[in-house]
């Protein structure tokens, strides 16, 4: 079964989008839940590039098996790995490069003006995202960058509650 080009276009904009919006919840979530929990900013900028790097190349591969997997099972056989391999360095490249939006404020602040910097950058590039996949798919932009913001948005809460919680204790 040979897949239409729309099709495949579809999953690459949902392995993009996927990638990006993780990366930006998972690494602002986890520095501002570190950041609350008073760690030094070395330790925060260490553990922002291991989190970067090794989820980039575990979404990757994720991405790719899924895919390939997928593809398999809707051709009931073998099938090329070309488009699983695409999907799987555009998680890559979008998860890796989003990683370092919510980092940078750690790299050249303190701590207490980083963390409302990242997360207020982390908030901004969602919205931005979910006005591009509006853009690209005909839908209303502003909706679409305000769901994406609102949904990223809690689960940065999560993090720096956690933060909290864990400080205190």
């Amino acid at each position: 079964m040979l897949m239409n080009k729309k099709h495949i276009s579809a999953i690459y904009l949902r392995t993009f989008v996927f990638g990006v919006e993780d990366s930006l919840v998972s690494t602002v979530g986890l520095l501002s839940g570190v950041a609350t929990a008073e760690i030094s900013s070395k330790t925060i900028f260490i553990m922002g590039i291991v989190l970067i790097f090794v989820e980039a190349v575990s979404m990757a591969a994720g991405s790719f098996l899924s895919e390939y997997s997928a593809e398999e099972y809707e051709s009931q056989g073998e099938v090329s790995p070309r488009n699983s391999l695409l999907s799987g360095i555009i998680m890559f490249v979008s998860y890796f490069i989003s990683g370092f939006i919510p980092l940078f404020p750690y790299m050249v602040m303190n701590i207490s003006v980083a963390f409302w910097i990242s997360i207020c950058l982390s908030l901004i590039s969602l919205f931005l995202l979910g006005v591009l996949r509006a853009k690209i798919s005909n839908l209303r932009p502003l909706h679409y960058g305000i769901q994406m913001s609102a949904i990223g948005g809690i689960a940065i809460l999560v993090g720096v509650i956690v933060g909290n919680i864990v400080r205190v204790l």
